[in-house]
């Protein structure tokens, strides 16, 4: 077994990763420490998130553990000569999925309802799509037909990294300034996990037909 950390034999796939590693690390960090006054678990602090407090710190602590941890499971030397690692760091990816997506739907049913109901609609149909592509690369990997395996989890890590990227982009000024909050921020969310997905099923397509 050849040691994992070599540096003689790490490439360029490996350095890629990496840094990939690093940027998504990096941005999860930025948006959680934008959540830190939440941890003050007051109600001045929680406001409409008060009563269901518990849900919120789970779905957010729980989404950040996934971001974290996919990147690993694409690592392909990490794969193939830690299997059983690999398989646990997917379970706890899947859990951590599980958990942060069923606290998601609690909150589109409750709170999002309170801001309008097409920004809680994009939130439900967001959550289905996430689990729903987790468990199906889940099944396959049980199945043992891995190459579909990988595709859908890389759409389970598209949508999973969408929510991130989306909720940092309408902070920026200049998006700001399009338009009413709720109504950037619902686009925003279609946007940030569907036209990824498209474009990758695109790139699937040309690959096979290549």
């Amino acid at each position: 077994m050849k040691p994992l950390f070599a540096v003689k034999s790490f490439g360029l796939a490996d350095i890629f990763l990496l840094l990939l590693w690093i940027g998504i690390a990096t941005l999860t960090w930025h948006f959680m420490h934008g959540a830190d006054h939440f941890l003050e678990l007051t109600r001045e602090a929680l406001g409409k998130y008060f009563k269901v407090r518990w849900l919120l710190i789970l779905h957010i602590t729980a989404g950040g553990g996934a971001l974290i941890l996919g990147p690993f499971l694409f690592w392909e030397r990490f794969r193939t000569n830690y299997w059983k690692l690999h398989r646990r760091v997917g379970t706890l990816y899947l859990l951590a999925i599980l958990a942060s997506g069923l606290s998601a739907v609690v909150l589109a049913f409750t709170t999002a309802y309170e801001l309008n109901w097409h920004y809680a609609f994009s939130l439900q149909v967001w959550v289905i799509v996430w689990i729903a592509s987790s468990f199906i690369a889940y099944w396959t990997a049980i199945k043992k037909r891995f190459k579909l395996h990988k595709e859908w989890m890389t759409r389970s890590y598209i949508v999973t990294v969408a929510f991130v990227i989306s909720g940092s982009l309408v902070k920026m000024p200049f998006i700001q300034r399009l338009g009413d909050f709720s109504e950037i921020l619902t686009t925003f969310i279609w946007f940030g996990w569907s036209v990824p997905l498209y474009l990758y099923d695109v790139i699937l397509a040309f690959r096979k037909k290549g």
